[in-house]
């Protein structure tokens, strides 16, 4: 068998700025790897786009979620979202609650359907997922057209 190497680690710009894009071409690279030796044989572009059609949304949450966090700063995501959970929402006890379950992988449906369940306060749950606006958070993932671009 042919021997596979691991691929880069991380990408970093200036100022510890990093690419979703970069890291997460690592990452399906790392994916790769891991599968193709598990495999006995490299399984190339198939392993890349199964990591893409079962990873991606999840990887891109948590980089949100990190970026929201102000643990680290992704370039291709909102400069002004960059730390947001420390400046808003302070003092709100629903807040900690909404990004577990945004970690989870849960949307704004699955937490309105909670919020209502238990009969929690609907106008700052609706607040909170307004200004969050997770849906226009959403990229698309670019690993497709590196692989086009490369071979």
């Amino acid at each position: 068998m042919r021997e596979i190497t691991l691929p880069m680690v991380l990408q970093f710009h200036d100022n510890g700025r990093q690419s979703v894009h970069d890291h997460s071409a690592a990452e399906a690279e790392r994916y790769k790897w891991i599968e193709s030796e598990k495999a006995g044989r490299d399984l190339g572009e198939s392993a890349i786009r199964r990591w893409i059609r079962e990873h991606w949304s999840g990887y891109l949450r948590h980089r949100w979620l990190e970026h929201l966090e102000g643990r680290a700063f992704w370039i291709e995501l909102d400069q002004d979202d960059f730390g947001l959970l420390e400046r808003e929402f302070v003092d709100s006890r629903l807040m900690p609650e909404i990004i577990n379950r945004l970690k989870t992988g849960q949307e704004n449906l699955d937490i309105i359907v909670w919020a209502i369940d238990y009969k929690l306060p609907m106008d700052e749950v609706m607040e909170i997922l307004r200004v969050l606006d997770i849906n226009s958070r959403r990229i698309e993932c670019r690993l497709l057209n590196r692989l086009s671009q490369a071979g």
